[in-house]
């Protein structure tokens, strides 16, 4: 989990933060209201599935929980050091629109223990100042209704699925066993001429500097070349835009030991070179 994005959602009470979790919800992302923040390192060590993981992941964290103040800053810090990383969205409304709000919805304040509903507010306000200031964003609902505070929050959801760095991944393989089932582009580059008929170079593989000044310098290799990395530098940009948090491209030859390993390396550089985060495995190499 940790190169998903995780967002804490946290406020005041009655300022929209169940709203803004249905946004974010609605958005792709994994969703949960409520959690206890002791219990969150044990919850991003599950091993929950790709298909679950969606865009990211959010959680809502308040007052409900008798603690969260006296324990978030250090079960957060906690987690930074192991490597995951955070934002904090702190959603807060002015006193006479809680009052309002509560007054039609008929629920008690946790702070009111049965006294004065606005002192229950104050109170929470000056208990919530600190984590305010921590927050990176902070939005006052005041002036929203509930169709509008979902679709400026849905928006700032959109804008971190699209701002979060597109992971790639360059795979080489042989068809003789299979086409990878995780490949979102596929290209077979069995047209090249095939070092595994050169004696010297049959028992090499294509990351081998003989195996690849063979493959490279072929006419065709260069051509062949030169319009796919076109083409990645049009697609990728338009994944990225898309929200993808993964791209796996996956060259292909007949066993994948020679022409995929010399391909994909090539187009890995490419990549590379362009600041992506691409990392490179070769299935078949050793088969």
């Amino acid at each position: 989990m940790k190169e998903h994005e995780i967002l804490i959602i946290t406020g005041l009470s009655g300022s929209g933060k169940s709203t803004a979790l249905a946004a974010f919800e609605d958005a792709g992302f994994y969703c949960v209201d409520n959690m206890p923040v002791a219990l969150l390192p044990d919850f991003l060590d599950l091993p929950i599935g790709e298909e679950f993981r969606k865009s990211g992941f959010v959680f809502v964290m308040d007052l409900r929980e008798q603690n969260f103040l006296s324990t978030y800053k250090q079960v957060l810090a906690d987690l930074k050091k192991l490597g995951y990383h955070f934002r904090i969205l702190f959603l807060e409304a002015d006193d006479q629109i809680l009052l309002q709000r509560y007054s039609q919805t008929r629920r008690l304040h946790p702070l009111s223990n049965g006294g004065s509903l606005l002192k229950g507010i104050r109170a929470e306000k000056q208990l919530m100042e600190e984590l305010k200031k921590a927050a990176e964003n902070v939005i006052n609902s005041s002036d929203y209704n509930v169709h509008e505070l979902t679709k400026h929050i849905f928006g700032i959801a959109q804008k971190m699925i699209h701002l979060r760095s597109m992971r790639l991944n360059m795979l080489s393989f042989g068809f003789k066993y299979g086409v990878p089932y995780e490949a979102d582009l596929v290209v077979d580059v069995r047209f090249l001429t095939n070092p595994y008929f050169v004696p010297e170079l049959k028992e090499l593989d294509g990351e081998s500097p003989a195996v690849k000044e063979f493959v490279l310098k072929n006419p065709q290799t260069r051509l062949f070349l030169t319009k796919y990395t076109d083409l990645l530098d049009y697609l990728i940009p338009l994944y990225e835009k898309e929200g993808k948090a993964y791209l796996t491209i996956a060259v292909g030859c007949t066993g994948g030991r020679h022409r995929s390993v010399a391909i994909a390396r090539e187009l890995y550089n490419h990549i590379n070179a362009r600041g992506k985060q691409i990392d490179i495995t070769h299935r078949d190499i050793n088969r």
